[in-house]
């Protein structure tokens, strides 16, 4: 909690005496309107409870309030108990604690002791990194970030496609039609995606096809040496060229564990399931209820399936890690499937299945453009960034030509523009990728609030950040707003922990850059009066602060010039 919404739960647990701190933590609001207060607490729950009407347990419960400095008034509207604020007195408390705390600011001790599994991004090798696994890379990354704030030990883990039939059908492809082995470079990568794509054109025409590649990959789940050494080649050409593409956007992991990390202990998970499977047309199955079908153990042919990988891949992770929270972050078309990988985890007994949690996206459209790796529509990621990053170096050589750092501050940009435009919104939602909002310096976007970073520096590099200030002088009102925001940093974290949301801190960064460039348009700082002036620039340094720790949080850079 911020420090003025820590006091005004504490005034009401001393004066109620009936409801604990966490309760009323979560009955208290931010009302609608500044002109209803800072936080309001409704007292329509306690009715029944106290037998008594919500507006008159509501006036008996501000009468029991004493006056605190925090507090410039407190009012009773129709049940609610509304407290408003004094600026003044918690700017004196609160800009010195987020200038001492810098990047800890609003971090919590909920996870002290306790580790959260993340799997995301998880791209299939032996493919190049398309735009499709951009956003459970980004917002994997940035949930990483929001729980370790939260105090989480965080196991970053990218769950690589490195197994099943569609390695036969490459391999298949390879051996086929592949160039030779001595001309494999550092292109090769997309050299694989043309077979892959071949393999299904010929496919079309022949479907025998399909029986080779699943002939190709249980060669390869029997361990044959040819079938082995063709796989470990391509998957390490392609991890290299993942880790490029990472590293470009600043993001890392903790483990490579992909699929086929887990082949020896499926067998275990296998013997587990025995008291449940049953065979079915060859397969084995474990029926579930009545609203799903069967998980799918193995295939008439002996072959596993991503679904039993999945649960050999949870059972470890529980052994390894002893997770409080498993973070799955894959599209929303997986749900049925996560909801049966729990499902199956619940039966075998483990209780621990109910803190797995499938995290569930929407789709990236590029207008009317329908994406498929089959049929050769990709969009690679890598050039995408490139786009973004020789776009924003259009735009700093028309702006601001004498830059120093230009294209680290490229990079940092237009990475960091494609990032924020995935992460602005609710992460369920389709996104349209549109290349003229992307780099928006005035819409909603990340550039946006870069440069307000950028400006909130540069007002600190002229005016300096005084040691100390009468922060009660800041009472205009774009001031008290500020103030009002940067209080409520650690509550936003928390509720963008507790729903998995990073669209939360995106949104408040916008608002709080909005609200501070309003501040700027409004009022002179560092020319102002010579007290004014050193509070002014406490402000500043205070949204400088949360602005760059809020672009962390979602994995994005904070340039001081732009």
């Amino acid at each position: 909690m911020g420090i003025a919404k820590e006091s005004v739960v504490e005034a009401i647990e001393n004066a109620l005496a009936l409801l604990p701190a966490k309760e009323i933590e979560n009955l208290l609001e931010v009302p609608p309107s500044a002109d209803l207060g800072d936080y309001s607490f409704p007292c329509f729950t306690l009715a029944k409870k106290m037998r008594k009407a919500p507006a008159i347990i509501a006036k008996e419960l501000a009468e029991k309030i004493p006056q605190d400095d925090l507090f410039n008034r407190i009012e009773v509207v129709n049940g609610y108990v509304n407290f408003y604020l004094d600026k003044g007195h918690l700017a004196n408390k609160l800009l010195p604690k987020i200038k001492k705390e810098a990047m800890k600011y609003g971090q919590s001790d909920e996870g002290k002791s306790k580790s959260v599994v993340i799997d995301f991004s998880s791209p299939n090798i032996a493919k190049p990194f398309s735009v499709a696994h951009l956003r459970s890379t980004v917002i994997g990354h940035s949930l990483s970030r929001i729980w370790e704030h939260m105090g989480y030990k965080v196991e970053r883990i990218n769950h690589l496609g490195d197994w099943g039939t569609q390695f036969g059908k490459v391999i298949y492809a390879y051996k086929n039609w592949g160039d030779e082995p001595s001309s494999y470079s550092k292109g090769s990568i997309r050299h694989l995606l043309e077979l892959y794509v071949r393999f299904h054109k010929e496919a079309d025409q022949n479907p025998s096809l399909d029986d080779e590649a699943r002939l190709w990959f249980k060669r390869l789940e029997d361990g044959d040496k040819e079938a082995y050494v063709l796989w470990e080649q391509f998957r390490k050409t392609s991890l290299d060229s993942l880790v490029e593409v990472y590293e470009l956007m600043g993001i890392t992991f903790d483990h490579y564990t992909g699929e086929s990390f887990y082949n020896d202990k499926i067998p275990g998970a296998i013997e587990k399931l025995q008291p449940f499977m049953k065979e079915s047309e060859g397969a084995e199955i474990v029926e579930l209820s009545d609203d799903m079908p069967p998980f799918l153990v193995r295939k008439s042919d002996g072959a596993t399936l991503y679904g039993t990988r999945d649960l050999a891949a949870a059972i470890y992770r529980q052994e390894t890690y002893k997770f409080a929270k498993a973070l799955y972050v894959v599209g929303g078309e997986q749900a049925l499937h996560f909801k049966q990988v729990f499902a199956v985890l619940k039966k075998l007994g483990y209780d621990w299945a109910d803190n797995c949690e499938h995290v569930p996206f929407g789709l990236m459209r590029f207008g009317d453009m329908k994406l498929s790796t089959r049929q050769g529509n990709v969009i690679f990621l890598e050039d995408v960034l490139a786009k973004a990053i020789e776009l924003t170096k259009s735009i700093i050589e028309e702006k601001n030509p004498n830059l120093d750092n230009k294209e680290e501050v490229a990079r940092a940009v237009g990475v960091g523009a494609v990032m924020f435009n995935d992460l602005r919104n609710n992460r369920i939602k389709d996104i349209n990728f549109e290349w003229d909002e992307l780099l928006n310096f005035q819409g909603d976007t990340g550039p946006y609030v870069q440069y307000t970073h950028a400006r909130a520096c540069s007002l600190l590099q002229k005016g300096g950040v005084p040691e100390a200030a009468n922060l009660s002088l800041l009472q205009e009102e774009e001031e008290k707003v500020l103030v009002a925001s940067l209080e409520r940093f650690p509550e936003v974290v928390a509720q963008a922990a507790k729903g998995n949301e990073p669209s939360t801190v995106a949104r408040y960064s916008l608002g709080l850059a909005r609200d501070f460039n309003k501040f700027y348009q409004a009022h002179r700082i560092a020319d102002a009066e010579e007290e004014v002036a050193k509070a002014r620039l406490m402000l500043v340094d205070g949204v400088r602060q949360v602005i760059a720790l809020s672009l962390y949080l979602l994995g994005i850079e904070a340039p001081e010039k732009m």
